[in-house]
């Protein structure tokens, strides 16, 4: 073999490791459309809670604090059906999904007793029900994570919650809208009847991830 098909020879051989060699410093791969829906559901609250605060009109700010009401609620249902069907299921969008549903509920609701006077009374119960219920989830989700239980994804109970949460707080901004706008004169019933849903379901969801996961905790640790 002259020196010619050698330096020929090298070459090839250097060409094949340089394909088999492992590329160094390439792209990142982004953040995934489900979790990038998240993010967008947190960034939309502040809109949500701005309608509320700052549009005096009861008929306009009703209306248009329940569409950007359930535009904000609908990414909830889209990120999850998005993950699930093209397996995009991530750690953070397990914890960071039911964090911005939590940021989503308790504005709603918070700016709902503020801002509905006939409903206040059962709107401030609602409130300390789903914080505490909340608080509870929570701390739990905490103490999985050190386990093997590891992160606890939202179950079917967790989602019902979530849906009947979403409905009675676009249903009472509609009701709020209509009746303190004088479009109807009514007694509020839809709004009451999905608010005693809200508590029923929130606290049996509660019941439900304590039954599960409550062998996780460990009193002595």
């Amino acid at each position: 073999m002259n020196e010619k098909d050698l330096s020929i020879e090298e070459k090839g051989m250097a060409a094949t490791q340089e394909k088999k060699a492992p590329k160094k410093g390439g792209a990142k791969k982004g953040m995934n459309l489900p979790n990038k829906l998240t993010v967008l559901r947190v960034l939309l609250v502040p809109i949500y809670v701005a309608c509320m605060l700052y549009i005096s009109d009861p008929l306009v700010c009703g209306f248009v604090s329940a569409i950007v009401f359930v535009i904000t609620a609908a990414t909830d249902f889209l990120d999850g059906s998005i993950a699930r069907k093209n397996n995009l299921v991530t750690n953070f969008g397990k914890f960071m999904d039911p964090v911005a549903d939590k940021f989503l509920v308790f504005s709603a609701f918070v700016t709902l007793a503020v801002r509905v006077e006939a409903l206040r009374g059962i709107l401030v119960w609602v409130c300390a029900i789903v914080f505490l219920r909340e608080l509870g989830v929570t701390s739990l989700r905490m103490v999985c994570a050190t386990t093997e239980a590891g992160v606890v994804a939202a179950s079917f109970f967790g989602k019902a919650k979530t849906l009947v949460q979403d409905a009675a707080i676009a249903l009472v901004l509609v009701e709020y809208a209509l009746i303190e706008g004088r479009i109807i004169d009514t007694m509020w019933i839809t709004s009451y009847v999905l608010l005693i849903a809200t508590i029923v379901t929130t606290v049996g969801s509660g019941i439900d991830y304590l039954r599960t996961y409550g062998k996780y905790v460990n009193p002595n640790e």
